[in-house]
Order: C-alpha cells, then sequence, then structure tokens
C-alpha cells in the first residue's frame, strides 16, 4: 500500500526501529526491495535519486515504482531522493510520489530555509511528506565536489522550526557511496540534535556504516535510513560472477535473475537490521 513517509517515520522514531530508503534505478531493484519487505512484514521506501532519473525518465521510473507500491501488502512510500529545487519536487509530486526530500545543505542557511519553506508549502498543500537536509553529507568518490560539513544542533532547530518538515536529514559522520562499513558515526552529536528538534531525523550514506552501528541506531529518533552502494554491489557483484560463470549467455532476463536474488538478500539484511521485522503488519 501506499504510503507517505511521515506515516513510517512518525512511527518508527517513537518505536525503536529505522525504515530503509533503498535508491532504486528500475524493476531489478524495485520487485526484489518489495519481495524482501513483504516476506518480513516490513514497511519500506522506495527513493529515486536524481542519477535514477537521468538514468530512466520519471515518466517511465515512477509507474513502476507506483504499481509497486500500491499493489503490495506492506506500507511503502515512493520517495524523491535529493531533489535539487522547487521544479524537481513539482515534478515527482505531479507523477505520484508521496514524499520528496529537498536538498539545500551545500547553500547558506538562510536560503536553504527560505527554498525549503517553499517546498514545504507546496506538498503539504499535495498530501506529500518533505525531508531536508542541514549540514552535508559527503561524498567518498573524489570526483563529486561537496563539502563535508556536520550539523549543527543550533542550526537544525531553526531550520525545523522554520520550514516546518516532516523530517530532517543530519550529516553525523556517514559518506555516501562507501564500499566497506567505515563510518564512524558521531553519536554525541547525535544526541545533541536529537536533544533540540522532535521531528524524526534521516541518516544518508548509511552503506558504509558497521551492523552494530545499525543497530544501535534504530534505538535513537532516526525514523529513516538510506541505502544505496549496499543494494548496488550486491547486484554489479553477482551480475559479474554470472557473467564469468557463463561468458556466452546474452540472456538479460536470465542474466538478472542471480543478481536479483542478491538485491533481496541485501535488503532483507537491513530491513532486519533496522528492526522493521513485523513492523508492516
Amino acid at each position: 500500500m501506499l504510503v507517505t513517509l511521515k506515516e513510517l517515520v512518525d512511527r518508527a522514531a517513537a518505536g525503536d526501529y529505522a525504515v530503509p530508503a533503498f535508491n532504486v534505478y528500475g524493476y531489478e531493484d524495485i520487485a526484489p526491495v518489495i519481495r524482501a519487505a513483504e516476506e518480513l512484514g516490513a514497511p519500506v521506501i522506495l527513493a529515486a535519486n536524481i542519477p535514477a532519473i537521468k538514468h530512466m525518465p520519471l515518466d517511465y521510473l515512477a509507474p513502476q515504482m507506483l504499481a509497486a507500491a500500491q499493489g503490495a501488502s506492506v506500507p511503502v512510500c515512493v520517495h524523491l531522493d535529493h531533489g535539487k529545487d522547487l521544479p524537481s519536487c513539482m515534478e515527482a509530486i505531479r507523477h505520484g510520489f508521496s514524499s520528496v526530500m529537498y536538498d539545500g545543505s551545500q547553500l547558506p542557511l538562510k536560503d536553504n530555509i527560505r527554498t525549503t519553506e517553499e517546498i514545504a508549502e507546496y506538498a503539504h498543500a499535495h498530501g506529500v511528506s518533505v525531508e531536508a537536509e542541514i549540514g552535508s553529507v559527503g561524498y567518498s568518490d573524489p570526483s563529486i565536489a561537496m563539502k563535508h560539513i556536520l550539523s549543527d544542533p543550533e542550526e537544525v532547530e531553526l531550520f525545523v522550526r522554520k520550514t516546518g518538515i516532516d523530517a530532517v536529514a543530519v550529516s553525523v559522520g556517514t559518506v555516501h557511496r562507501m564500499e566497506t562499513q567505515g563510518a564512524s558515526i558521531d553519536f554525541g552529536l547525535l544526541q545533541r540534535i536529537e536533544d533540540s528538534v522532535r521531528v524524526p531525523l534521516v541518516i544518508h550514506g548509511s552503506s558504509g556504516v558497521p551492523d552494530a552501528d545499525l543497530t544501535r541506531l534504530v534505538k535513537t529518533r532516526v525514523g529513516k535510513i538510506n541505502i544505496g552502494t549496499a543494494l548496488r554491489m550486491a547486484f554489479g557483484h553477482t551480475m559479474r560472477a554470472e557473467m564469468e560463470r557463463n561468458p556466452q549467455a546474452f540472456d538479460r532476463v536470465s542474466l538478472f535473475q542471480e543478481p536479483m536474488k542478491a538485491v533481496e538478500a541485501a535488503a532483507k539484511q537491513k530491513l532486519i537490521l533496522m528492526g522493521c521485522r513485523g513492523k508492516g503488519l
């Protein structure tokens, strides 16, 4: 069933679990994630980021995500990840997304507040939830020039109060696109941020978070944890192994079977670590 982000994260932040937002790029990601969530009776978030939309425009990607969510036996949010401006968020809303994230984290605070407030007003008028970021989660990829800025609790409080958003993404030590689980979370900073606001918190760049820290995060007011690289690695590594095992293979339907199983297994692992089993029943 299709639900909003607010419905999921409000319950999660108060209930000692967090809902993973899995970045998906098409049916080969969407279907395994939904199967994993249904098997565990878990809520889940299907997230489309800008690279995914460049690969498959929303005219094609949105119907796949929405069909999967509406047909699922568990709560599913369809979410825009890292929307870059009001028009990109409006486009996702027009395509039926139940949640959008605006990322103005590289802007001066006053500009981030102003644009986030505009997006929140538009989205809420259409029954859509809004996440936005204060502080900035950097990238392990050196080709992406984005400053890594830890969140300041006082700025987080001001940002949430001025914008009226439903969830706030904070920077507490994670890094996007990490291929190893070596991220170091500043739990002291996270606690100070928790003390400053009442909305659920969001952690981005979480493929690099060690399993022990993921299970620790779900005991906080973090309601949403983003996972992208872990699924891409599961699919890509398994696909490579399939091609090496059978170099003459060319049928994509056959070739995708094992990689899709690997994505499902990776999604299940994260759902279990985040305490989601049975929370969508």
